[in-house]
Order: C-alpha cells, then structure tokens, then sequence
C-alpha cells in the first residue's frame, strides 16, 4: 500500500504547489521545478511497481501515468510548460481518483 500513499503524497504536492494558479506557476522556476520533480516521481515509482500489482488492478492507466515522465522530460532543458500545465489540471486529478480509490481499497482488506 505505501506505493499508493508515495503516489498521493506527490499528486497532493503538485495540488499545493499549483494553488497560487496558472499565472505564478508560470512566472515561479521553483514551483516549475517542483511540479516536474513530482511528475517525474510519479512516473518512475509507477514503472517500479510490481507487474502483478499492475497486471491485478488495471482500471488504473499504469502505463499512461508512467509515460508522463518520458512526455514531459524528453529534455531537460525542453519541458513545454504548457504540457505541464494541462497534465496538472486535467490528467492528474483523473489519476488521483484511480490511486485513492485504490488505496482505499486496499487499506480496507488489510
């Protein structure tokens, strides 16, 4: 389960660093690098997860989550804000669904 909670806790500190809004986030490197330190967290820590655990639940997008990684840092000097941006407010909060649910349930049959 701790792989479920490392997932939140790095959705929850994308949430806290984007809260100031669009505006800052584009004119804050450190938020910027923040966010992207996150993602990029996400991104490993769901391509560590064990294939039976992937294989067991998969109504979670694993493979969408882990290639969010390699979308937004092909180079490390190239990261599109904007693509950044858009993960932030529309993909990840689809994900967090998957991985509280989950976690949940997983917390419940323990």
């Amino acid at each position: 389960m701790s792989k479920y909670l490392g997932l939140q806790e790095c959705i929850h500190n994308i949430e806290t660093y984007v809260e100031p809004g669009k505006v800052e986030f584009f004119k804050s490197k450190l938020i910027q690098d923040a966010v992207i330190r996150n993602l990029e967290v996400i991104g490993e820590a769901t391509k560590k997860i064990a294939y039976e655990l992937r294989h067991r639940e998969h109504d979670i997008p694993w493979k969408e989550m882990a290639g969010l990684r390699d979308v937004l840092i092909h180079d490390y000097f190239g990261v599109d804000l904007d693509i950044v941006w858009n993960v932030v407010k529309k993909e990840l909060p689809k994900k967090e669904r998957y991985i509280h649910l989950k976690g949940k349930k997983l917390k419940n049959n323990n």
